[in-house]
């Protein structure tokens, strides 16, 4: 894994940054590929109804994907932490706690997806037309998540530190096998929502065997010794949920905000559905390059301010910022300009397009706030302060959220009154975090007493 780490320690903070970027920003493309194969074959090769079951349920899965994800992005924080420290011991110790935490949390996951989920398609308010096939994509996607909760906390072990090319190549086979699936038992044999969650579960898991087996193979502290995984070290994991359960919350309390933005989508029809869907996806896949400086972010300053190379991280901060929000805007550009003929490319008819326009119209120009508040929340999580994103983004993305939905739509009963919730709470995250960035210490209140003691 050494031959393929980047330093991110010492020399150019641009250069470093940009080196580790490259792969993270690969390997979400990828990533992006499994959510796109599956949207544009049965956009294209299946019924409308099958679409719109996977495309409105995005919110719903990310509720329990995204609290599991985050607890395995805070476990690796707390890998980088100890490597920029260069503690041997506690890098190993805490490589095998995430481990065994990403195997009791993969058993969490599915019992509560496949319970529960149903329950909530219900409660959004899932038209019936649609329902049958939103049940049947989840029930297999959910029996098969340990395969996703896997995979994500061993590439959060390998980008903890720095490695971030061997996830993007296990991922790249991984892809390619998800679009070939998706285009055999779809397009070929006409399997609908069932082939498309079986082609991503089969191709995830893949993906996760691939990382376990290079992990095992290693011989140095970054590597994984199987009996090891199953030894319990109480500060170890007690470390995992302090910095992993603020960001697990975060996400899932959000996501019930998203939630109900749905159900309020769902009150438009199928049509709507649809096009806030291919938005989303669209929207997922051109922003990318923010996503992956937002994710490189917390292992950068991590691993700094573990080796207290304070001003290096705060360097690094705002050169990250800076070419976030940036970034951002332009992209935000380009997607307005072409806007209906990237919706085309998963939807056809003119309504549902229609509806994806009006949400690009509102949003697009808005995407430096969004790249701002993620770039913001990284460094605050990079620095042990994931309580502050938390509070923050749980206040304005879900409360705000919810509040600002199902009041305003009483009195404007207009798409675009939905579309304008995810500006309006950008804004307010965005003022927060500057007001904290600016008016507190972060590099110097990092909390680094155990990593020395």
């Amino acid at each position: 894994m050494k031959s393929k780490s980047i330093d991110l320690l010492n020399g150019s903070i641009g250069k470093g940054m940009i080196q580790f970027c490259i792969p993270l920003f690969m390997g979400q493309l990828l990533q992006q590929l499994y959510n796109i194969a599956d949207a544009w074959v049965v956009g294209n090769f299946a019924e409308s109804n099958a679409f719109a079951a996977i495309s409105s349920g995005g919110a719903l899965s990310f509720f329990i994907i995204g609290f599991f994800g985050g607890m395995g992005a805070g476990g690796g924080i707390i890998i980088s932490r100890y490597y920029g420290a260069g503690d041997d011991e506690n890098i190993r110790k805490s490589i095998h706690s995430n481990v065994l935490f990403a195997l009791i949390c993969s058993v969490l996951a599915t019992v509560i997806g496949i319970i529960f989920v149903p329950v909530m398609l219900r409660i959004i308010d899932t038209p019936a037309e649609v329902l049958p096939y939103s049940l049947t994509y989840f029930n297999i996607y959910f029996g098969g998540i340990s395969t996703i909760v896997l995979y994500n906390v061993f590439m959060n072990i390998m980008r903890s530190v720095g490695d971030s090319f061997h996830p993007l190549m296990y991922l790249l086979f991984s892809s390619l096998l998800n679009v070939v699936l998706d285009l055999i038992l779809v397009a070929g044999l006409h399997t609908g929502v069932v082939g498309a969650a079986a082609a991503t579960v089969v191709s995830q898991g893949i993906s996760a065997l691939l990382c376990f087996i290079r992990l095992i193979r290693l011989h140095d502290n970054t590597g994984i010794v199987i009996p090891h995984i199953f030894k319990w070290h109480s500060r170890m994991m007690k470390e995992i949920v302090v910095q992993g359960l603020p960001m697990g919350l975060q996400n899932s309390v959000i996501s019930i905000g998203n939630i109900v933005v749905q159900k309020n989508i769902n009150a438009f029809g199928p049509h709507a559905m649809n096009g806030m869907g291919a938005y989303s996806k669209i929207e997922g896949f051109v922003f990318l390059p923010i996503t992956s400086i937002s994710m490189a972010i917390p292992t950068f300053i991590s691993q700094n301010l573990g080796a207290r190379k304070y001003d290096r991280a705060v360097k690094g901060a705002r050169m990250s910022v800076i070419a976030g929000v940036v970034l951002a805007e332009t992209i935000g550009l380009i997607y307005y300009i072409f806007a209906d003929t990237a919706l085309g490319w998963f939807i056809k008819n003119p309504e549902d397009i229609s509806f994806g326009h009006m949400q690009v119209a509102v949003c697009a120009f808005f995407y430096c706030l969004l790249a701002y508040s993620h770039c913001a929340a990284g460094i605050m999580r990079g620095a042990g302060k994931a309580i502050v994103p938390m509070v923050t983004m749980l206040t304005f993305w879900c409360g705000v959220r919810i509040i600002y939905v199902t009041t305003a739509i009483r009195f404007i009963p207009e798409f675009t009154t939905i579309s304008w919730c995810y500006p309006l709470t950008w804004a307010c995250s965005s003022i927060v975090f500057t007001i904290w960035l600016l008016v507190s210490d972060w590099p110097h209140a990092f909390d680094t007493q155990h990593v020395w003691n």
